[in-house]
């Protein structure tokens, strides 16, 4: 299994992440198969690139019935996930730090947001959305005492280069960074920056875009 985790790009490890969402909501629904047609016009892509992703596993179904919507998600689950729980903290808990405590909290029983941080003397010493608030400078010991692996940065990003450091100094083994400050880290630390900005501006390109073609 570990060779086939391996050989997965990226943008199919987000897919099959956007697969299991639908299909949670369908097992909830009470629907106990679905056609790669289904799926894949739900998500906005090709047939064919759901069976190529799925294949890419080693998943296999029979297609006459469509796809066993709880055999699927177990199977992804053990792509996915780890076969331990694996614990994450926030970084900054201004509006968009709580805003993604309080959407990640309960939603993945192998993902789960432990302790939160920041240096505004109102928040740290706190519980927010049932997560303690901790000032940055006890940032290494509660990281080694709560055996956090990743963390979410969404401070602000003036601040965020200062950041790099203690995270490399706390052993955090993946980072998901929210500011517009792209952040480098040394090889063996995962980091996707997530630039809202950026991701937004495009949007909006494509839409002017689309506007100025209607037009013409």
């Amino acid at each position: 299994m570990a060779t086939v985790r391996n050989t997965i790009p990226e943008k199919t490890i987000e897919r099959l992440s956007e697969y299991r969402r639908t299909l949670l909501l369908c097992h909830k629904q009470g629907i106990t198969h679905i056609f790669s047609h289904i799926l894949a016009g739900i998500h906005g892509i090709t047939a064919v690139q759901v069976r190529r992703d799925l294949m890419l596993i080693g998943f296999s179904s029979d297609t006459k019935k469509g796809y066993d919507v709880k055999v699927l998600i177990d199977f992804i689950n053990n792509i996915l996930d780890s076969e331990n729980t694996m614990n994450i903290a926030v970084i900054g808990m201004g509006h968009l730090g709580q805003a993604i405590t309080k959407y990640f909290n309960g939603k993945r029983l192998k993902l789960r947001i432990t302790a939160a941080f920041d240096v505004d003397p109102e928040k740290v010493g706190h519980t927010i959305d049932d997560i303690p608030c901790y000032h940055m400078d006890d940032f290494e010991e509660v990281v080694s005492a709560n055996d956090i692996s990743i963390v979410i940065v969404s401070s602000p990003t003036k601040v965020a280069a200062r950041l790099v450091l203690p995270i490399i100094n706390a052993g955090i083994k993946g980072v998901l960074n929210f500011t517009s400050a792209p952040l480098n880290f040394p090889q063996g630390i995962v980091v996707e920056n997530y630039d809202i900005t950026t991701i937004l501006e495009k949007v909006a390109y494509f839409v002017k875009e689309n506007e100025e073609n209607t037009n013409n």
